[in-house]
C-alpha cells in the first residue's frame, strides 16, 4: 500500500545548497537552479521504513518522465538530479 507525504512545505535543503524546491502539489516538488532552470522533480512517498524521494528528469524525445532513483534523503535525491545534468 502506498500512502502519500503531506507536509504542505518543501523539505529543508542542507544550508550552501544553490538549488531550490519549488512545490507543484502536497508531495511533488521542482528543482531549480540558481538561474532558475528547472532541473528534475522530487516526489516524495511514505514507506514503512519512512519517506522515499524519488528524482525525476523529464525526457523532451520520449515526452515522458524518466526515473533516476529512490532516496532516503531529498538531499541525495537533488545532488542526484545536479549530477546527472
Amino acid at each position: 500500500m502506498t500512502m502519500t507525504v503531506t507536509t504542505g512545505m518543501p523539505p529543508r535543503l542542507r544550508t550552501g545548497t544553490r538549488l531550490t524546491l519549488a512545490p507543484i502539489a502536497a508531495d511533488l516538488w521542482r528543482v531549480l537552479d540558481p538561474a532558475g532552470l528547472i532541473i528534475g522533480h522530487i516526489a516524495a512517498r511514505s514507506d514503512p521504513g519512512g519517506t522515499r524521494y524519488r528524482a525525476r528528469r523529464y525526457h523532451p524525445e520520449s515526452r515522458a518522465f524518466v526515473d533516476l532513483g529512490e532516496f532516503w534523503s531529498i538531499g541525495d535525491a537533488v545532488q542526484c538530479l545536479r549530477y546527472m545534468r
